[in-house]
């Protein structure tokens, strides 16, 4: 396994050079660039454009330099010296703002992927062992509903009865007294208040899905002829059901990992807006609608290393969950 795992790592390299190409030259699809951006807004509010100050700026950031000139200086700015650039737009280095969004974005996600794994997991095995029962029925029929309501409609349903009948504001992750205050207790209950709706609202889909997937997955292995014996010879129902069916069915929860890391920086953009929660997707989308390249073209490198390490941990899990499954 030592070797798969070296041999992977190393064929991640030229998977990232040509994930941060790609990623660059996407961002410099769009015509024009950052200062063209202000500089068409400023024209549209009636502000006067100083062409020597806009020449000195291209100047400084390098704008008129070619395309390959630029990408060559971001990748190795990166790899040499920790470096992704500076945002034109919030005039900051972008590897600040990386790592400020981070941390509200890393525990939002993980609150979530807790959450849908703690309902998905005993719900799927039950539905798969009572089949058709009344139970079944109920979590299939709200399985759907999850998967059916769109997500910032969720949001903003919770958010109104939150506020209507538990006089709770809860957009955002903290109450305004709590930002930018040293963790303390009373932030941390504050922040358990808040971060409720988030979590159910991000991982209601995921939890439906699951619990289809599992149900389906278990449902076939139980049916198998090694089950069936394993009743005969009068094994305890519990053990014939998690020793090996449900380990075998799990396989989609461990899957799962290598497009849950990504969602760590990505998120659910249109759910984080509406919440108002200070998570990476919207930083995302401003920097793609104002062409900030660099902070864009980070956040996408970024994603594309975190599905790379993710598939990589998901396929060491399934290997140690399934033996079944063999590196070569």
């Amino acid at each position: 396994m030592l070797g798969y795992i070296i041999k992977r790592i190393i064929l991640m390299v030229p998977t990232m050079i040509g994930i941060s190409i790609i990623a660059f030259l996407i961002i410099q699809l769009p015509p024009g660039d950052y200062l063209t951006s202000v500089i068409a807004r400023m024209s549209d509010s009636g502000q006067a454009v100083d062409p020597e100050e806009v020449a000195r700026l291209r100047r400084i950031y390098g704008l008129d330099d070619p395309v390959i000139v630029q990408y060559w200086n971001w990748i190795t700015g990166i790899v040499l010296r920790g470096d992704f650039g500076y945002s034109f737009e919030w005039g900051r280095p972008v590897s600040e703002l990386i790592w400020e969004r981070m941390s509200a974005t890393l525990g939002v996600s993980i609150a979530a992927l807790i959450f849908v794994w703690a309902v998905s997991l005993p719900i799927g095995i039950y539905s798969a062992v009572r089949r058709h029962s009344i139970g079944d029925h109920v979590f299939t029929f709200l399985g759907f509903l999850g998967l059916a309501i769109p997500n910032f409609i969720l949001a903003l349903t919770l958010m109104y009865i939150s506020y209507k009948h538990f006089g709770q504001s809860v957009g955002g992750l903290y109450s305004k007294e709590f930002i930018g205050e040293p963790m303390s207790f009373a932030k941390f209950w504050d922040l358990l208040k808040h971060l409720w709706i988030p979590v159910v609202v991000i991982g209601t889909s995921g939890t439906a899905a699951l619990i289809r997937i599992l149900r389906a997955n278990l449902t076939d292995e139980l049916s198998k002829p090694y089950v069936i014996t394993a009743r005969a010879k009068g094994l305890r129902e519990f053990d014939v059901v998690m020793k090996y069916p449900v380990r075998i069915a799990l396989n989609p929860f461990v899957s799962a990992i290598g497009w849950v890391l990504p969602q760590l920086i990505s998120g659910v953009t249109i759910t984080a807006i509406v919440l108002n929660l200070p998570t990476a997707g919207p930083m995302l989308i401003r920097a793609l609608v104002s062409q900030d390249m660099y902070l864009a073209g980070s956040f996408i490198l970024l994603m594309g290393l975190l599905t790379l390490v993710g598939m990589l941990i998901s396929d060491l899990l399934l290997a140690a969950l399934d033996p079944r499954i063999r590196f070569t």
